[in-house]
């Protein structure tokens, strides 16, 4: 199952396991099941403090249960977690064997002290690099507290669950039978939702914190960049983000980061945010900027203020909020959003395995999903607004050589179709003779580009028509002691380099105007 330099490097994270532990597994006769026991077979024997046992009773074939032989902790798996799972699988061997979780203790205590009984349930996909946050952070919350149980199902081998529950986007988290949420989530974001009053009182803690130098607002490439060259000013350093990554989170292969010859967002996130702890830099997670309140006049504080009801003052501020994914804003894309809309081919993907699905989008993205999708689905139709495709002719080389995609170019969305429950079809307009056509299908992946996030900002600063902060060329805005940087703004070429870069210069600009003033 694993090759000998993963079993090296396997064998020596297994050296800090403290307690003995059984890998309890539920299989059959199945290829699937032999695989899974052939691969807890192996895992066991690579520790004297790890047994594996096939007499287990789960309710999914195959699954397994990592068991303290106290019984007080466990965290199950169904399914076979390699691919982007494999290092929700290594950490849950670890903390079930005693290792401790990167987590503050304060966190530590509030997990413990969560009272009531949590039963989660998580459908992933091997494909998803949104999916092991929420594995791992399940797992966590399930090896600290003996009430909160957790399984991770992977949804292609489970395909009938997937039906009943019409799963049509990973990860899909239910919480005692119930849907709980879906997309990425956090350790402290699955706390905010279980533990009622904690949100409330992390607000209160962070409107006590005193002013900062400066305050960075955003916690992608932009932000962690800015962060840290102000820090290493030596000046009061903050970092308010809604998730600390930004949109680099839901970016798969990253090939054109500089001195980085390949690597993936996931993995850059949490390079950055270990870049940024490596500072004295307070960080502030699941904070959504909501407004800001400029400094009344020179040598006054400006303030931010969030969602959760925290507010932050500070002598100048870093706006680097990035941007989302453009929607199509049209009748049917919201109502069936997670049901057949998606928005990230690699995670929702494999979920249409077999089914017919749309791109609608033909610059790079789009055809690089289309490409993606048509290893997996029976059929893919690209639509593209102008007449022409967007993407690189490489790109476009290698979508001509696919027998299952047709390209429509001059194509207008104007609907979503469905039967209340999921997705059943597309409409577009021919721009060329306004006539309306209906495709039927399965699943749309929506690839048309970014919106900057900057709606908190509408009436404060100045934004171009397309929303976009404007800046100069140190990354002033239009009040002074404000700055801004990576793809909220106004400069072109929305790329991650691009992004560090403006970031770095916005943190010197807020520096040289803090001497200045």
């Amino acid at each position: 199952m694993l090759d000998a330099t993963l079993k090296s490097q396997l064998q020596a994270y297994l050296e800090k396991v403290q307690r003995p532990f059984e890998l309890i597994a539920t299989v059959d006769e199945s290829p699937k099941s032999q695989e899974l026991w052939a691969l807890l077979e192996e895992i066991a024997s690579l520790s004297d403090k790890i047994s594996a046992r096939r007499d287990g009773n789960g309710a999914r074939v195959p699954s397994f249960e990592i068991a303290r032989e106290s019984a007080d902790v466990a965290v199950s798996f169904a399914g076979i977690p390699l691919g982007h799972e494999f290092t929700s699988l290594v950490l849950a061997l670890l903390q079930v064997g005693g290792h401790p979780p990167r987590l503050s203790d304060e966190v530590v205590a509030q997990i413990k002290a969560i009272e009531g009984e949590f039963s989660f349930e998580t459908y992933y996909s091997l494909s998803c690099q949104n999916c092991p946050d929420v594995v791992q952070a399940l797992n966590v919350l399930a090896v600290l507290n003996p009430r909160i149980k957790h399984v991770a199902i992977d949804g292609a081998l489970f395909q009938d669950e997937i039906e009943e529950r019409q799963v049509m986007s990973v990860p899909s988290v239910y919480l005692n039978g119930e849907a709980f949420g879906q997309g990425r989530m956090g350790v402290e974001e699955i706390l905010a939702k279980i533990d009622t009053g904690a949100g409330a009182a992390e607000a209160a803690r962070i409107t006590e914190r005193e002013p900062f130098d400066v305050l960075v607002v955003g916690g992608g490439p932009a932000g962690a960049a800015g962060a840290i060259y102000a820090a290493r000013k030596g000046i009061r350093t903050g970092v308010a983000a809604e998730r600390f990554g930004g949109q680099v989170l839901d970016t798969m292969g990253i090939e054109n980061l500089i001195s980085v010859a390949e690597t993936d967002g996931p993995r850059l996130a949490r390079a950055l945010e270990e870049n940024v702890r490596n500072y004295e830099v307070d960080i502030m997670n699941l904070q959504r900027a909501s407004a800001l309140l400029p400094a009344a006049k020179p040598g006054d504080l400006h303030e931010i203020r969030f969602d959760s009801g925290a507010s932050l003052k500070a002598k100048t501020v870093i706006v680097a909020t990035g941007a989302r994914w453009r929607e199509l804003n049209v009748p049917g894309e919201q109502e069936y959003r997670n049901k057949g809309v998606a928005y990230c081919p690699h995670c929702d993907g494999p979920l249409f395995k077999g089914k017919r699905v749309a791109v609608v989008g033909g610059g790079n993205s789009g055809i690089e999903a289309a490409i993606d999708l048509a290893g997996l689905v029976s059929h893919v139709t690209v639509l593209e607004f102008a007449p022409e495709l967007r993407a690189d002719a490489v790109l476009q080389k290698k979508l001509n050589s696919l027998g299952n995609v047709t390209v429509i170019t001059n194509a207008q969305t104007t609907q979503v179709l469905g039967d209340g429950q999921r997705v059943s079809g597309i409409v577009y307009t021919e721009r060329a003779t306004q006539e309306h056509k209906e495709i039927a299908l399965e699943g749309i992946f929506v690839q048309i580009g970014l919106l900057p996030n900057s709606d908190w900002l509408k009436g404060t600063l100045e934004l171009s028509k397309h929303g976009e902060v404007v800046t100069d060329f140190r990354g002033e805005t239009s009040i002074a002691g404000v700055f801004a940087a990576g793809d909220v703004t106004t400069v072109p070429y929305k790329q991650i380099i691009i992004a560090m870069g403006e970031g770095a210069r916005a943190s010197l600009s807020a520096f040289d105007y803090l001497i200045r003033h």
